[in-house]
């Protein structure tokens, strides 16, 4: 695909902020605040980083993401309905009976889905095995894998951070959506995570930590990371939850919560005013 610029590169993370607002509220169920906050990296992702073609999703050259937290997919399918990969009308069908577009990602159902998401931190074992795969083959496609601070409290993810590190698994670029929040609460609160840097590093991976709302340190931490070599590369994204709807934002309650119809018409108005912004 074509690389899009900056400036429409958060043109195009409103456009999918905003469809996950009309997704959710369709759904009457879902995440909100992840979603939200990961919009940018999201249109980073599959409008200027991977390689990716939604005619051919297949495509044996394409770079593979997976999403380990499969509970904010609302902004996959919003990035991957805005590249082409189906339909766009077809992101009103969230989690109703019959769709394509699962509470969690479903593999064998759409397109494009590398693998399916269910419990938190299975997917950083499938990337790491992916990863590990590729380099075996000697193939030069990347792995990226989205993972949330919350399953950072999973014994599963440290098995799969030792094993990258290990091998010294460079394919693998993962980025963090460290939000701060989980269901009940603040992850400082309940169980708490920091120093992530240094706990990724001790495990042999080269750490980059960014804003993960600024699109300009979202684009140099991709392109630093592909320079990196014999270590895996984890990029710690701070990230505001609920990013771009005001009283959304840092709140832990929208976790998992939809909009209702005023809510919803009032988050459209703000990324609306937004968009003018960019323009």
């Amino acid at each position: 695909m074509e690389k899009l610029s900056i400036k429409d590169l958060r043109l195009k993370a409103n456009d999918i902020r905003q469809d996950i607002i009309n997704m959710l509220l369709a759904a009457g169920s879902g995440h909100s605040a992840g979603p939200l906050d990961m919009a940018d990296i999201f249109a980073a992702l599959y409008f200027n980083v991977m390689e990716n073609n939604p005619k051919d999703p297949q495509w044996e050259g394409r770079d593979r993401l997976i999403l380990s937290c499969g509970h904010i997919c609302p902004v996959l399918y919003a990035a991957m309905g805005e590249a082409g990969y189906f339909p766009k009308e077809e992101l009103l069908t969230l989690r109703k009976l019959g769709t394509r577009l699962h509470g969690h990602p479903h593999n064998l159902e759409l397109p494009g889905i590398e693998t399916s998401s269910g419990p938190l931190s299975q997917g950083s074992s499938q990337a790491v095995g992916m990863a590990l795969g590729l380099k075996m083959d000697n193939k030069p496609n990347y792995i990226y894998l989205v993972v949330s601070d919350g399953e950072q409290q999973e014994g599963q993810t440290w098995e799969a951070v030792m094993l990258a590190g290990k091998n010294h698994l460079d394919n693998l670029i993962a980025v963090m959506d460290r939000n701060r929040i989980q269901i009940d609460g603040n992850t400082e609160d309940i169980m708490p995570l920091d120093d992530l840097k240094a706990k990724y590093e001790a495990f042999n991976w080269h750490v980059i930590e960014i804003d993960g709302n600024n699109m300009e340190q979202i684009l140099q931490a991709y392109a630093d990371a592909k320079k990196a070599k014999g270590k895996p590369i984890m990029i710690l994204a701070n990230t505001v939850p609920g990013k771009g709807v005001s009283f959304m934002e840092g709140d832990y309650k929208w976790h998992g919560m939809p909009p209702n119809k005023e809510q919803a018409a009032k988050a459209l108005l703000e990324l609306d005013a937004e968009r003018k912004q960019i323009v």
